[in-house]
Parts: C-alpha cells; sequence; structure tokens
C-alpha cells in the first residue's frame, strides 16, 4: 500500500460556495479552451471513493469523516491535479493543462541491454509483490507500460501512458494505480545467467480501488482480512488506538523487547481525528512472533546492516548497528509524523519499513477506508 505527498500539477481556482452537505463540489475545465472535461476522475487517494465528471465537467464527491488523503482529479493526455486540502465550503474550479509527456507517448525502442521479456517480469514482481494474493493479480493492460533500462546506472524505470489497471482476483479489487515514479536499482547483472541482484525499489503513485462483484463475496472478506492484519494499515490503527498488545504487535530496540510507551508518543491533535507520532528509530516490530518489520530511519541517518537473514515465511530478520545521526544531539524521539483515523500517515518520508511490511506491494494491499467486516 502506498500514500504521496501531495502537490498541484495544473491551475486551481476557488471560490466561496456554501454547502450544507459535506460534499466537494467542483467544475473541471481545459486550460486552453476552457471548455468542461467529461468522464474526467475524481477520487481520494487510495480509497474506494470517487466519481466522474459529467457532461459539464462537474463532480460531488462525498467528503467521509476522517478522510485525508489527497483529492485526485485526472484525466488521460493532461497533467492530474492533487489537493492536500480541501473543504466543504469551496466550490472547485479545476483547471487541467494537456501533459507535456503525451508527445513521449510513441517511442521506437533499440536493445538496451535487458530483453523485454525480463524487464515486465521484473516489473511485475516488484510492482505486483511475492505473496499468494500478489500471484492472483493481472494487469489488464500491459502495453500501456513504458519499460526502459539503463546500462551505465544499472536502472530499470517504469512510467505508463495511462493508469495501470491491476484486478486482483483474491482481493477482489480493481486497483488504477497512476505512476509517478518506479525505479529498480541493480547491484549486480548477469542477463546470460538470468542473475538480477535488487539493490533497491522505489515507487509512487495515485491509486483507486474499484470493489470486483463476485459469487464468493465471504472467501474475499477473510482474504482482505488475512492481508490486512500485520500490514502498514493495521499497525498505524493498532498504534493511535493504543491496541499493540491486543493486536499482538511486539515492539523491540537492539534486540530486546521493550515497553512501547518508552519508545513511542501518541497524542490527539487539537479537535481532530488525527494524531500526532512521535517515536525512537530504529526499531523493530513483531506481529504475532512470527512475522518482523523494521522502522528505519531516512537518509541523513548512518547505519550500518550486520546480518541479513530472508525465512521461508518472508520475513526479514536484521540485526542493526546504529552509530546515529550527523548531529551533535540526537533527541529522544528522532521521528515525528501525523497518522489520520484510517490509519493513512505523513509524511510518507519520515522514516520507511523494510521486512514484513515493507515487503508488501500493490497485491497485498487495501483502500484506506477499508474497515473489517
Amino acid at each position: 500500500m502506498m500514500r504521496l505527498k501531495g502537490f498541484v500539477l495544473g491551475t486551481l481556482i476557488l471560490f466561496s460556495y456554501n454547502l450544507v452537505a459535506q460534499n466537494i463540489r467542483g467544475v473541471v475545465l481545459d486550460a486552453y479552451t476552457n471548455q468542461p472535461i467529461e468522464s474526467a476522475s475524481v477520487y481520494f487517494d487510495n480509497t474506494t471513493i470517487g466519481t466522474s465528471t459529467n457532461d459539464k465537467g462537474e463532480f460531488e464527491i462525498q467528503l467521509k469523516e476522517g478522510v485525508t488523503s489527497a483529492l485526485v482529479i485526472s484525466f488521460l493526455g493532461y497533467e492530474k491535479v492533487l489537493l492536500d486540502t480541501y473543504n466543504s465550503k469551496q466550490f472547485y474550479k479545476i483547471v487541467l493543462n494537456e501533459s507535456a509527456d503525451s508527445l513521449d507517448e510513441v517511442v521506437i525502442y533499440t536493445d538496451d541491454g535487458m530483453p523485454k521479456a525480463i524487464k515486465l517480469q521484473q516489473f511485475r514482481e516488484q510492482f505486483l509483490g511475492f505473496s499468494k494474493f500478489a500471484k492472483s493479480c493481472m494487469i489488464l493492460n500491459e502495453d500501456a507500460l513504458i519499460l526502459r533500462f539503463d546500462q551505465d546506472s544499472k536502472q530499470l524505470s517504469v512510467s505508463a501512458t495511462e493508469p495501470v489497471i491491476v484486478q486482483n482476483n483474491s482481493l477482489q479489487y480493481q486497483v488504477n494505480f497512476d505512476i509517478i515514479d518506479f525505479v529498480i536499482d541493480y547491484s549486480y547483472i548477469d542477463v546470460l545467467r538470468g542473475n538480477y541482484q535488487i539493490k533497491s525499489m522505489l515507487y509512487s503513485g495515485t491509486s483507486f480501488y474499484k470493489p470486483l462483484e463476485n459469487d464468493k463475496p465471504k472467501q474475499a472478506e477473510k482474504n482482505r482480512e488475512q492481508v490486512y492484519k500485520g500490514s502498514v494499515l493495521h499497525f498505524m490503527r493498532a498504534l493511535t488506538n493504543k491496541r499493540l498488545k491486543k493486536d499482538k504487535y511486539f515492539i523491540f530496540s537492539k534486540g530486546f523487547r521493550v515497553d512501547p510507551n518508552k519508545y513511542i508518543s501518541v497524542s490527539e491533535v487539537g479537535n481532530t481525528d488525527s494524531f500526532n507520532v512521535k517515536l525512537r528509530a530504529p526499531l523493530s516490530v513483531l506481529y504475532k512472533r512470527e512475522f518482523q518489520s523494521e522502522i528505519e530511519l531516512p537518509l541523513g541517518f548512518k547505519q550500518k546492516i550486520s546480518e541479513v537473514t530472508i525465512t521461508t515465511n518472508d520475513t526479514l530478520k536484521r540485526t542493526i548497528q546504529v552509530k546515529g545521526s550527523t548531529s551533535n544531539a540526537e533527541p529522544y524521539y528522532n521521528v515525528e509524523f501525523i497518522v489520520d483515523s484510517y490509519g493513512n500517515y505523513s509524511p510518507i518520508d519520515a522514516f520507511y519499513f523494510i521486512g514484513y511490511m515493507g515487503n508488501q506491494r500493490v497485491g497485498d494491499s487495501l483502500p484506506f477506508d477499508y474497515e473489517l467486516p
């Protein structure tokens, strides 16, 4: 599951508008012609809450209590707009500009050192994931993918001419994922032997979830519950609701189990449903005494990983020796972020997960507004 810091690509104009219902209303126009854009997508990022514009370019979308995801407005061939802040007392006039990238959609590729089939395989694995749920996924529009490999930097980058459509048969969602960045860095490549050693992988984008109708709804609910428990979403909700022990999470520091209250601080943010979280990283998170994850510091903190072991159940176990911050006086809490009532946290780059939670990809993801049945 993936959330982005919001940004705006395009022009946004606000008008005062008195609304009774907790809905967001607006109109989407072409920047050049000032004509309405019909069927533009309007949705809250990483949720099932979305709509589309009518023939007049108008939209109305429900603003559910607790939602803090960016509001995404997009249409094929145009630069999308992401709104970090919004409220029901404003009428939004969204002006979309044509995307300059649309000129690059038709590209003739020469041999770049990695066969197309391998590039596609690498993308599928790193984008969808490795679990049984990921293996049930199908990308329905692979012809929209643009895969480029740079031999000098040993880097595979992927973009798409339209949102990538993923059908998750196990979780019964269709996920429309609009790629912003997707980069795989390799430490070593031997094409003849099929040896591709990945150093790091980064991807970002916006996503909209559409539940699928099926004849086995109970099985889909069971699968969703299974992938939810132990996920980043589950952990964040347990953290802010002070249910870590009840939900079978244990916190470790430098190999020793510790009292979460001494390493993690959670407080309410004013009169909102959000929480301010401070913690002392790096920390290890163990779920059900089986699935291990690490909360690690972002760049700027020097760390040395002395041992890495991957077990058969995909749990990543690490022994970390911390050399500390580059600053002279490191505070007790060195990570701070905000978590909303859905378990969505920001800024996304305040820290990062490795291990079990870090290995979860699009094929293991659930919308922020998912709730246990």
